[in-house]
């Protein structure tokens, strides 16, 4: 028997159970009727059977007389501090029932914020357009029920609950099902490593579920080690693939997880409890640890190498994390393409800094997730501008050629296949004294940038509480947006038709320095076939390997801005 959330029974009868080891007593109430008391066992688990039947609205009673959600709520009413609602997860009728999935090798990413896209129902009206243009999947930013009305979605507290602004746990599944009928695959964001600062409540019940002597940058670190708590999170995954039918999950910032074995144990579970189906599981991981995608284990990672080093190029910006790529990024970017992670072993710069990384040439290039921008790239910017603002066009076009055209799996941001202006935010809704510490926290954060180190500059920062801030993230269309559409559409149509049949196995070959900011880079195609690219975005003119007739060509051969690709 699964062990979190409610269970139905026969006859309107449901199971509820609680992990309380905290507490000598604790009731179960339902909203309009009777508090019943809870039966606890040896492992802290408090359990009683009601007459329950599904939109029900419950919560926990604890000793003290706080009250509290159940954890592996399915939904929320009132929020995070409202009553759990009690659904049944069998009751949506699935029309795509028999969707298996696409090819890991056919995945092109766009990442979308549900609340910035206006909901499950409106993202649904807008698959078609993702879908012509040449998209295949859609990865949606965590969608977990958290404290406030606005958040990017690492904040939240109850990670089974879907957040009540994007709709029902039926709106999600209609969205799902349509994107299958256009054969999109649909990915989760799911957040692993802390819970937010406004609704979680699990520490004043079961404290076990909390490491005392490890701690992330966003919170208190959780205890995989402890079953209970490692059952949380392996059935919340299952939960959100079966019930759901997502295609796949993107684990976030796995490095702050105390592992114990959990992400090889999960990654196991989940592939030996669905079979038949294509499932895809990606980590976002700043230690570059290449054992995690093995076979059978992680199908991806984000690699923010390739970002990393585009940036430098491209803007010319070099603070904070960008100091990494600062040093020779163009051999930087010809290891990246050759070999996958840039970091391999290597000291990156910083007083405390520790080897980071793992050999990864031996990977398929399939095996990381590539971007020129993401949410946390764009957001975590004091003003959160786009490349669109920071870079120049053509050297733009060129690298989003390299993107969509590597073998590499490329991702996007909602809004850049539009050349979108308008920036993505940090935006929360927090009030009164947390809201006072985010926004000051921020601002504190940017002083170490030399644009910020002034406190009236530092004011321009846009308040993360203020409901302006969350409309401003929403993508609007570029002045040029038509010439990158049809960017967009030709590239990926290319990638369709050239790339993708010959992705399986394809391995790096090399890449070598052409002149600053100017690379060659091959790769040995599944089907034996040779894929060459060239790229010159710097600011000298470099002669290009001669070449047959390019799949694709910016600009003139080696010029600034240039790009070609074609097969050997």
């Amino acid at each position: 028997m699964t062990g979190w959330g409610p269970q139905l029974l026969a006859e309107g009868r449901t199971l509820f159970r609680l992990w309380a080891p905290d507490c000598d007593a604790v009731e179960l109430e339902l909203r309009g009727g009777a508090s019943l008391a809870m039966h606890k066992d040896a492992d802290g688990w408090f359990s009683v059977e009601a007459d329950a039947a599904p939109a029900t609205r419950y919560r926990f009673r604890l000793a003290s007389d706080l009250v509290v959600p159940d954890p592996a709520a399915r939904a929320q009413d009132g929020g995070a501090h409202g009553w759990s609602v009690l659904t049944d997860p069998d009751s949506y009728a699935w029309r795509q029932r028999h969707w298996t999935g696409r090819p890991w090798e056919e995945a092109v990413i766009q990442e979308v914020h549900a609340g910035v896209a206006g909901g499950f129902t409106r993202l649904a009206g807008q698959l078609p357009r993702l879908a012509e243009l040449g998209i295949t999947a859609v990865e949606l930013m965590p969608i977990a029920a958290f404290g406030g009305d606005r958040n990017w979605g690492y904040d939240g507290v109850l990670p089974y609950a879907v957040a009540e602004g994007y709709g029902t746990p039926d709106d999600l599944k209609a969205l799902i099902d349509r994107a299958h009928e256009l054969a999109l695959m649909v990915f989760l964001d799911v957040v692993y490593n802390h819970f937010g600062p406004d609704g979680n409540y699990l520490g004043a019940y079961a404290s076990p579920f909390f490491d005392e002597h490890a701690h992330t940058p966003w919170g208190g670190a959780v205890a995989v080690s402890r079953p209970p708590v490692r059952r949380f999170f392996i059935e919340n995954a299952l939960m959100w693939l079966d019930e759901y039918r997502f295609d796949g999950l993107r684990f976030d910032a796995v490095h702050a997880i105390a592992d114990d074995g959990f992400l090889d144990e999960m990654a196991r579970e989940i592939r030996a409890a669905l079979p038949g189906r294509h499932i895809h599981l990606v980590l976002e991981n700043e230690g570059n640890d290449a054992a995690r995608l093995a076979p059978g284990l992680y199908d991806a990672q984000w690699n923010d190498d390739f970002h990393n080093v585009l940036h430098v190029l491209l803007t010319g910006e070099t603070d904070a994390y960008y100091e990494g790529f600062a040093e020779d990024p163009t051999a930087r970017l010809a290891r990246c393409l050759a070999e996958g992670f840039i970091y391999q072993g290597e000291v990156p710069p910083g007083d405390d800094a520790e080897p980071r990384g793992t050999p990864s040439s031996h990977l398929p290039a399939t095996r990381f997730v590539a971007f020129l921008q993401n949410h946390d790239q764009i957001g975590n910017r004091a003003l959160g501008e786009r490349l669109t603002l920071l870079a120049e066009r053509d050297r733009l076009r060129a690298a989003t050629a390299l993107l969509l055209l590597s073998p590499q799996i490329p991702l996007m941001f909602m809004g850049d296949e539009s050349g979108s202006q308008s920036p993505f935010l940090f935006f929360t809704g927090f009030h009164e004294e947390l809201a006072d510490a985010v926004r000051e926290g921020r601002r504190r954060e940017f002083a170490r940038f030399a644009a910020f180190a002034d406190p009236d500059a530092r004011e321009r920062i846009p308040d993360p509480n203020a409901v302006e801030t969350f409309h401003a993230s929403q993508p609007e269309p570029g002045p040029d947006a038509e010439d990158w559409l049809e960017l967009y559409r030709t590239l990926l149509a290319l990638r369709h038709d050239q790339i993708i049949p010959r992705l399986a196995g394809a391995q790096g070959e090399g890449a070598e320095v052409l002149g600053e900011g100017a690379v060659h880079a091959r790769w040995r195609m599944g089907d034996g076939v040779q894929l060459n690219i060239a790229i010159n975005i710097g600011e000298q003119a470099v002669p290009f390997p001669s070449a047959p007739q390019p799949l694709f060509a910016l600009g003139e051969a080696g010029a600034p801005a240039s790009f070609a690709a074609w097969l050997a």
